[in-house]
């Protein structure tokens, strides 16, 4: 089960069920679904997204740490903005840091905020580096793994199947926050 992470201004717990209806407005939405690598189909209603869950959660409990799913939500309201994930990728079982924001939640700097607190923890647990794939034509994801301060690495068909940018950070790489 994935740990409790606390920011500045989210928190990042495991998900619920119960949090299907708010979950499904990220990965429900088109613009999010569509540079999701692996490719998700976008999830059409509740009982879909329902079951997504159901599927994350008894994944989850079998993981080893730092592996995981997380929700993401305001501190200050306890608002479910998107999900974030640390997965170790076949074949050299990389760790990839991942993140599906609603987009009423992006420009806020949360999903570099996000993403530290992933790497921050994985490196806490032992993790030499985590990694970022992102698709070439999203812009957006570029400029959010660089305010992260990941570094470029090149690109990559090794993952997904797909040829994909690949970025990294390292404990060494991080200075102060960009948010």
């Amino acid at each position: 089960m994935a740990p409790r992470l606390l920011t500045e201004r989210l928190v990042l717990r495991s998900w619920s069920t119960d949090d299907a209806p708010a979950a499904l407005g990220a990965y429900g939405d088109t613009g999010v679904a569509r540079w999701l690598v692996p490719a998700m189909d976008q999830v059409g209603d509740e009982a879909a997204m329902r079951l997504v869950l159901q599927q994350w959660v008894a994944e989850d409990a079998r993981m080893l740490a730092p592996a995981g799913r997380w929700a993401v939500e305001l501190r200050e309201d306890g608002q479910l903005i998107g999900g974030a994930t640390l997965l170790p990728l076949p074949p050299d079982d990389e760790y990839e840091v991942g993140w599906q924001l609603h987009p009423g939640a992006w420009g806020h700097g949360y999903a570099t905020e996000t993403g530290l607190a992933l790497a921050k923890w994985a490196f806490e647990q032992g993790i030499e580096q985590v990694i970022a794939l992102v698709r070439p034509a999203n812009t957006r994801a570029m400029g959010m793994v660089r305010r992260m301060g990941m570094e470029w690495v090149g690109e990559t068909e090794k993952y997904h199947d797909l040829r994909l940018q690949q970025f990294r950070l390292r404990p060494s790489d991080i200075g102060a926050p960009a948010w």
